[in-house]
């Protein structure tokens, strides 16, 4: 029926999880990919009283329906997916390319060890930039090449294209943000490749020509871990004021609170594509939101936000996040 792609607009953890949770949930796809880098980005989702962190395996897991897959441009460490596979409980739904990169522990220890990327640039310390360097080296090892992975390969491309060829939904679930890409982010403060909806694409296999939709997700007040430029960054005590405080999925850091920035905004949209905005958050702007299901229930400080934000972007913001439960959403797609 249609191809999404889903990513992040500003610097990551803009509550893309959620938005492809969601959409998993209204679109029921067959397929739910994954593209970026690997497992230095985390996806949180709520369901309910449960809240998973995801760092492998596709945030849309939680829509029983679809297989799980990741794409042949990301990196996979074994023990990391084991575990997620594990905890979560997606046994028999969970495939990988076999072109895959895999993580090995030498890569972690050169992350964690290299001074450059642990204090000045802020890496995750979970071996994805020396990883990626092993694979532009060609001297990476191959998911196909690791006999516990047997279980889960498959050709990702071929499994998705057949199916779009089928006219089933799917949707291609970026990581990261816009502006920590490699090559349209705040180099050299970004992360070890592409991050834009075009990347995910050629990371699942699958041609431009057959995506249907992007949905790029801003944050109202975007965040950023670790260290790099943030034009619109705030004090600690302003956020704080605004009851704004959170911590990264992965490095359990405290995540670095700006305002809305449109140009950044604007450029993000144009990079990727975008055909949908999404907005998560938005009941930071007015907590009088929260919970909201109904565009009728924003208020006009919402709305006058949400009118400003369409307007740097270029296109409608059809999802609107009123809080952190997959439930707790404005959807007028």
């Amino acid at each position: 029926m249609s191809c999404t792609i889903i990513v992040g607009g500003f610097f990551g953890d803009e509550g893309k999880g959620k938005i492809v949770a969601h959409v998993a949930h209204k679109d029921k796809p067959s397929i739910i990919s994954r593209g970026g880098v690997g497992p230095n980005a985390g996806h949180t989702v709520k369901v309910g009283e449960k809240e998973y962190g995801v760092r492998m395996i596709p945030s849309g897991f939680v829509f029983p329906d679809a297989r799980l897959f990741i794409g042949t441009g990301v990196l996979v460490d074994p023990r990391v997916l084991k575990h997620e596979i594990e905890s979560v409980e997606v046994d028999g739904r969970v495939f990988i390319d076999g072109r895959c990169s895999i993580i090995e522990e030498k890569h972690i220890e050169r992350d964690r060890g290299d001074e450059h990327l642990s204090k000045t640039i802020g890496s995750t310390g979970t071996g994805c930039g020396p990883a990626n360097v092993d694979r532009v080296q060609r001297v990476a090892t191959q998911a196909k090449d690791v006999p516990e992975l047997a279980p889960f390969i498959i050709d990702v491309a071929q499994e998705l294209n057949d199916a779009l060829d089928r006219n089933e939904t799917v949707i291609l679930e970026g990581t990261q943000g816009f502006g920590i890409s490699l090559y349209y982010g705040t180099y050299p403060f970004v992360t070890s490749k592409d991050t834009s909806a075009s990347q995910i694409a050629a990371d699942n296999g699958v041609g431009p020509t057959r995506i249907d939709d992007v949905i790029v997700v801003f944050k109202a007040y975007p965040t950023r871990v670790g260290e790099g430029p943030f034009g619109t960054e705030m004090t600690k005590e302003e956020s704080h004021a605004l009851g704004i405080e959170e911590f990264g999925t992965v490095t359990h850091r405290e995540r670095r609170i700006g305002c809305w920035d449109g140009k950044m905004a604007r450029y993000s949209a144009m990079i990727n594509g975008c055909t949908i905005g999404a907005i998560t958050g938005i009941d930071n702007v007015d907590e009088a939101c929260f919970g909201a299901t109904e565009y009728s229930q924003l208020t006009e400080k919402a709305l006058a936000f949400i009118r400003q934000a369409e307007e740097d972007i270029g296109v409608p913001i059809k999802l609107i996040s009123t809080g952190p439960e997959i439930t707790q959403i404005i959807d007028i797609r």
